[in-house]
């Protein structure tokens, strides 16, 4: 596993999204390792972490999160996850709520979500997740076409454009030109992403609970059902009943890479929310 770390204090473990890696933290970085020992990991497959053939679903990449930890001699860390690596730190939270003393979630939805029939009218927005699943087709979509697929996920889904450099998305893009890799991000879409879906519709998260003190941030979402600012899209509720300490929180102007667009944002809301002092 390759981690990127910097700074001085307690340990922040920080986890990325899809189609990235460790530098999707790269502005935030540097005001957070003020107050912390900030830890970026590449999830397995991603970035310059190894890219078996197998291991992609829930409890490897719990299971891999655990490992650092107890590589790294942290019994006790707070968490910050992406994407991907929200989901991944809700199901650590869940299944090692010792390990864990605070999370932060950003564009990820929580393990307990209630479905609306209306949320059918959105599911084609979400295609290139199901083509991305799709085994052969997945890999080559993410390789192929001067891979304008990649590049068109973290473009379409920022509300400026200009957070983006030609640099910034080659440095992520072309990590997937390597066969292992694409396969690895198509595997994790089919046996990680899709499977919690099933598995939050199917309500299986509905025999455990939540206790981890819990931020989640948010940007744009699918839909939603309100009109009001100051109140919070319908899709994301359903926690309440089996989170004990759970906060959402709207960034606005921002898409879906709210690290991208927002990281002053972003660092102000981890800081406050872990309570963080400088370090001596």
């Amino acid at each position: 596993m390759h981690v990127a770390e910097t700074g001085d204090g307690p340990p922040l473990l920080m986890l990325h999204g899809i189609p990235q890696h460790w530098w999707a933290w790269r502005k935030t970085i540097p005001d957070l390792a003020r107050h912390h020992r900030v830890i970026c990991p590449d999830l397995r497959g991603f970035g310059w972490t190894d890219a078996p053939r197998d291991g992609y679903d829930r409890d490897h990449f719990v299971a891999d999160v655990v490992a650092l930890l107890d590589a790294l001699d942290f019994d006790r860390v707070c968490l910050v996850g992406y994407d991907l690596g929200g989901l991944v730190g809700y199901k650590v939270c869940i299944a090692h709520p010792d390990r864990i003393e605070r999370f932060v979630s950003i564009a990820a939805p929580h393990p307990y979500p209630e479905f609306h029939a209306r949320m059918l009218l959105s599911l084609w927005r979400v295609w290139p997740m199901f083509a991305i699943a799709t085994p052969r087709l997945g890999p080559w979509l993410l390789r192929s076409g001067r891979q304008r697929l990649p590049r068109w996920l973290m473009e379409s889904d920022t509300t400026d454009l200009g957070v983006w450099t030609a640099r910034d998305l080659e440095i992520f893009v072309e990590r997937l030109r390597d066969p292992a890799r694409a396969r690895a991000a198509s595997a994790v879409y089919r046996e990680f992403v899709l499977a919690e879906t099933n598995r939050g519709m199917a309500r299986e998260y509905h025999n455990s609970r939540l206790s981890t003190p819990t931020l989640s941030l948010y940007g744009a979402v699918l839909y939603t059902t309100h009109n009001s600012s100051s109140e919070h899209p319908e899709i994301l509720s359903g926690y309440e009943n089996y989170a004990d300490d759970f906060t959402l929180q709207h960034v606005p102007d921002s898409g879906y890479y709210i690290p991208e667009e927002q990281p002053e944002v972003v660092v102000a809301s981890i800081q406050k929310f872990l309570g963080a002092q400088p370090h001596d």
